[in-house]
């Protein structure tokens, strides 16, 4: 692809609408919980004010009707503290005012506009063409010189602020953007061996990002944790227990089952299984080898044990190239704590590590953990590009 990024523009005076995702947990009084997204934006915003554009900010905040769907303000203000100048707030999107706001800025100046899914075209999906007719494109449009799109945790979407802007403006990739792709649209580039570490509880995403790294020869090995693990421990004809069986189940999972013994079937010596896991008996963690499954009726496999994650620990210390993506257990808890920890933080040991985003980055966050090369911003946009898929966003910035 040959898309243009922030080397390309010369933003002197010039009125740019920067698409960024600032979606971010929020605390019960409606201040930000985590401002994680924001900071990943910070080198982008302040390029570009320091290079004399007037920068109008799209981002949006939640989903219709979902808790977390409010008002940017306090993004507004994090983000002024965070770049160390003011960056205004202003309680439309594209209408009269949005637009007297983009008029209004001097060169080095921001304003953040309000939560484009208030819009409710914004929260449709469009082909770009279509994308550039909604409201939200076709009125804010004339008050912009550029567009920058630096949203990558977004980029699979196909929304008119990441697709129609491109269609009708000179348009860029942002610093985010530039370096997810950069690094995800590359894997192939980096350091063997390479081991993949795949969890999580999303069953049939973790089981297609194995099978693309497997059939594709990006991964010379695949460790498997979470409810991933469960299913290929299944799948090679371990009883997890009812607990474990019962939920693989209640979500439909049955089919994964199917995938993952085809591919232990296939690439078997490539796939590591764990050896021991971690259930909950009477209030304590309770470790079993993986020969002495299943465990009681009423105990889950909820982790990995001791011995699984020493030995994925010596092979992430020997490999070139590490990629996380999903939790090795359920890490909020205390208790399953130990699997996500501890794996995570061998990969550090690896010539190079790229962690997936999502719950993956927030679990690394939570323990504190650092020494990663690259950490994702986007989940399932990560995750399309783990699987080899386009994402609607860079397509748009392409044409």
């Amino acid at each position: 692809m040959a898309i243009r990024t922030l080397d390309d523009l010369d933003a002197m005076d010039t009125a740019v609408g920067v698409r960024v995702d600032i979606n971010s947990p929020l605390a019960d009084d409606g201040t930000l919980a985590d401002d994680a997204r924001l900071r990943a934006h910070v080198d982008t915003l302040a390029e570009l004010l320091d290079g004399g554009a007037r920068v109008a900010i799209l981002a949006h905040q939640g989903r219709p009707g979902g808790d977390e769907f409010a008002r940017l303000e306090p993004h507004a203000d994090r983000l002024g503290e965070l770049l160390d100048r003011e960056v205004a707030y202003c309680d439309a999107t594209f209408s009269a005012d949005a637009r007297d706001a983009v008029a209004d800025l001097d060169a080095g100046e921001a304003v953040l506009l309000e939560n484009t899914r208030f819009y409710s075209e914004e929260y449709m999906e469009f082909e770009p063409s279509r994308a550039a007719e909604t409201f939200l494109v076709s009125r804010l449009a004339p008050a912009l010189d550029a567009y920058v799109n630096d949203a990558f945790a977004a980029a699979h979407r196909s929304q008119p602020s990441l697709v129609g802007f491109p269609e009708v403006l000179p348009s860029y990739a942002g610093r985010v953007m530039e370096a997810e792709l950069d690094v995800l649209g590359s894997i192939e580039e980096t350091p063997t061996p390479r081991t993949y570490v795949v969890g999580g509880a999303k069953v049939p995403d973790s089981v297609t990002v194995a099978e693309h790294a497997l059939e594709h020869g990006l991964a010379e090995t695949v460790l498997v944790t979470g409810v991933v693990a469960n299913v290929f421990l299944a799948a090679s004809g371990v009883d997890v227990g009812r607990e474990s069986t019962e939920f693989i189940h209640d979500r439909g999972y049955e089919s994964e089952i199917e995938r993952a013994n085809a591919l232990l079937d296939e690439h078997g010596d490539r796939i590591r299984l764990p050896v021991d896991v971690a259930v909950e008996r009477d209030g304590e963690r309770v470790e079993l080898a993986v020969s002495e499954l299943p465990p009681r009726d009423d105990e889950a496999v909820m982790d990995v044990g001791s011995d699984t994650i020493a030995a994925y620990g010596d092979l992430l210390a020997e490999t070139g190239t590490a990629v996380l993506n999903g939790p090795a257990g359920v890490f909020e808890d205390d208790l399953f704590a130990d699997g996500t920890r501890g794996v995570f933080d061998a990969a550090t040991g690896a010539e190079y590590t790229i962690v997936g985003g999502g719950d993956t980055a927030a679990a690394i966050r939570r323990f504190g953990l650092s020494g990663f090369d690259h950490v994702s911003t986007g989940g399932g946009a990560a995750l399309r590009l783990l699987t080899g898929e386009s994402l609607a966003a860079v397509e748009a910035l392409d044409r």
